[in-house]
């Protein structure tokens, strides 16, 4: 499995993700344009997830460079979800983070809906540090949710690939 910089091309894999009607409730969907001011940011990394079957996921970070080393990780979607992928993948993208793009601490969020993310995320060892309550209105359901902040800080990841 390896992680490289998305491109133009990789824009239809990705709205296939982010328009899925079962990732609805999870993850925004951008259209072309969004995700290409991504590609010109140079504080922002969208990057895409290959394996030996083809592309199967994606992520983006935000906020690489900050003065505080704060980095956002914030979309991460997988083709298939429940396949066995997701702590592999969320482990490759820690070790981006923080080896690659030098960040001191890493953070993220959830819905509160998407338990199954929280968990790897925590299996992870990403700390949950707080939640902000009927914070992210969700158009697929009708109604706010829950989102749960996580976070990890360089020395959190240091220990835990020593």
């Amino acid at each position: 499995m390896t992680l490289r910089a998305a491109t133009a091309a990789d824009f239809g894999f990705i709205r296939s993700l982010t328009s899925r009607p079962d990732y609805a409730p999870f993850i925004t969907d951008e259209d072309e344009a969004g995700l290409a001011a991504y590609l010109a940011d140079p504080t922002e990394s969208l990057l895409i997830w290959e394996s030996g079957d083809g592309t199967t996921g994606f992520a983006l970070y935000c906020g690489i460079g900050q003065p505080s080393g704060a980095v956002e990780l914030r979309r991460i979607a997988l083709d298939q979800a429940g396949a066995g992928r997701g702590a592999a993948f969320f482990d490759a993208l820690l070790d981006h983070a923080f080896r690659d793009l030098e960040a001191q601490r890493l953070w993220l969020d959830a819905s509160g809906e998407n338990t199954r993310a929280m968990k790897v995320y925590e299996r992870a060892g990403c700390v949950r540090e707080g939640i902000q309550r009927a914070h992210w209105w969700r158009p697929a359901l009708g109604r706010a949710v829950d989102l749960h902040l996580f976070g990890m800080l360089r020395s959190e990841w240091q220990a835990l690939r020593a």
